[in-house]
């Protein structure tokens, strides 16, 4: 799954996508280089970031998916917390919701994705993008973890979402230390009970700066560790911004596993 974000203040590449011509050229690239799903987004998660207004992110979002589809770049997923965008989005084209809440946010998230016949990525996270650093306070991280997304998949099964449909994400970085980062990703194994796929976005994040000391466009080989790892633990999904290094990596894993 490959990052697009058309904001001008992501953590790491705010503003390189400002034009639905430079998202579509990134686009094409990465699709060239391995992607199977487009993840676009209009609206900055990263932590401590201010919410955008429902018009503006409609107005980052739908020409591109629009335009992508219309060329045949999809599948595409909807990276948002807003129920009235991912219904639009997925009248443009996009076919999956990748909810950061975990349908929390809004209440008529789960309808939108049922009604739409799409597919959800339910991510794990606590409070809001402005509020989640404060709210990083566990027992045993990984269980906890996996109780609050077994609520996420409740509600999506209650709105007639099917099983099949959903994925499910622990939220690397998403109201988590750096060492609860680490450890979700350690025994990421037991988010096998929720008995769907899982995606890992470790990409470029914060933990992997705590421990290499560099800054976020410097941390692609601790975004292939982590990747590489996280496949070993049962990840099957990996949301990235360097679609290229991670299929190889990813690719050679699965080699030395199968030989």
């Amino acid at each position: 799954m490959a990052i697009l974000n058309l904001t001008p203040d992501s953590f790491s590449d705010g503003g390189d996508l400002a034009t639905t011509e430079a998202a579509l050229r990134a686009a094409r690239a990465a699709k060239e280089d391995g992607a199977v799903i487009l993840d676009v987004g209009g609206e900055s998660t990263r932590p401590g970031a201010d919410p955008v207004s429902t018009e503006e992110e409609l107005k980052r979002v739908l020409p591109f998916i629009r335009m992508a589809t219309s060329k045949g770049l999809g599948p595409i997923s909807i990276d948002t917390r807003n129920a009235r965008v991912a219904e639009k989005a997925l009248r443009a084209g996009a076919g999956i919701v990748n909810d950061v809440s975990g349908l929390k946010h809004d209440p008529g998230m789960a309808t939108v994705v049922a009604a739409g016949g799409a597919g959800v990525v339910l991510s794990h996270m606590r409070g809001t993008p402005a509020t989640m650093r404060s709210l990083a306070t566990y027992g045993d991280v990984a269980a906890e973890v996996r109780e609050e997304l077994e609520q996420s998949l409740g509600l999506a099964l209650d709105a007639g979402i099917p099983r099949e449909k959903i994925v499910v994400d622990p939220g690397i970085g998403f109201a988590k230390t750096g060492a609860q980062s680490l450890a979700l990703l350690k025994g990421l194994g037991s988010l096998g009970a929720l008995k769907c796929p899982i995606l890992v976005g470790p990409s470029r994040k914060s933990f992997l700066g705590e421990i290499a000391g560099v800054p976020p466009v410097e941390r692609l080989p601790g975004t292939i560790a982590a990747c590489v790892l996280a496949y070993h633990n049962g990840a099957k999904i990996f949301r990235v911004h360097d679609v290229a290094p991670i299929v190889q990596a990813l690719g050679v894993a699965q080699a030395i596993l199968d030989a």
